[in-house]
């Protein structure tokens, strides 16, 4: 029966590609927190999302650990390191050494720390190349799981994120969707009884062909490819003027979920 949670992360727990009817996001860290609330008595639950768009594992440890050491909840999930992971010659492994010492941290303070692996990118045009790094780290993070008592949130292993209505236009973030099935697959890594099965099959698509592909990909690179090589060669983040959610209502989450269902 956990009585609170905090969300640490980048732009995958704060929920983009998910967005609320007020424009701020809401994902799965968010869709999650309802799922533990929902087993508590009513307005007996805190949670609290301090994840920020873009932002490098060094940061979140900076800014974003200290407020989950204070806040010494009951849950905290880390998902970190992904955006290290895909900058070139980034190297997995001393990654990893610093998001263990960031694990060791938070489970001095938390009663639980679930952490998280990257997807599997093989269909994901635009990191497809980085599979083979990120399966590393994801080695790493389960290690660190071992040694530390970590539940895990694998990402890898959830299919049903192959679908291309998993993912945000960007194809870089999830869905409302997506995002939906990772929170199901959060409740399962931590044992409890979840709504829906996150592995769901997908309604079946009519086929696409090769010009509608090459005109989506024309449009992707216009709209979302050039800007993000543009921030980068600014030395820019998408999360430098972006400020965390903070504590959140369960109440409020469900109605805003509800409001663009």
């Amino acid at each position: 029966m956990i009585g609170s949670y905090v969300a640490v992360g980048d732009s995958f727990t704060e929920g983009v590609g998910d967005p609320g009817p007020d424009g701020a996001f809401v994902g799965w860290a968010d869709r999650f927190a309802v799922l533990l609330a929902d087993r508590r008595p009513e307005g007996d639950f805190k949670y609290t999302n301090l994840a920020v768009r873009g932002k490098l594992l060094d940061q979140i440890v900076e800014d974003q650990l200290p407020q989950a050491v204070e806040l010494t909840p009951d849950l905290v999930s880390f998902c970190a390191g992904g955006n290290d992971i895909i900058r070139p010659g980034t190297d997995p492994d001393e990654v990893a050494e610093r998001f263990e010492r960031a694990v060791a941290l938070l489970t001095e303070a938390a009663g639980t720390v679930m952490v998280t692996t990257g997807f599997d990118t093989r269909g994901i045009p635009v990191l497809k190349h980085l599979r083979g790094k990120i399966a590393t780290y994801n080695g790493h993070v389960r290690a660190i799981a071992d040694r530390y008592g970590c539940p895990v949130l694998d990402l890898w292993s959830l299919k049903s994120v192959q679908d291309r209505r998993a993912w945000d236009n960007d194809r870089l973030h999830l869905s409302p969707e997506g995002h939906t099935r990772v929170a199901l697959r959060a409740g399962q890594a931590m044992g409890l009884e979840t709504p829906a099965d996150p592995e769901q099959p997908w309604p079946p698509l009519p086929p696409r062909g090769t010009l509608d592909i090459r005109r989506d990909d024309v449009h992707w690179a216009r709209e979302y490819l050039v800007p993000w090589i543009g921030r980068r060669l600014r030395g820019e983040s998408s999360g430098d003027h972006v400020t965390a959610k903070g504590a959140l209502s369960p109440d409020d989450i469900k109605h805003r979920i509800a409001s663009v269902a």
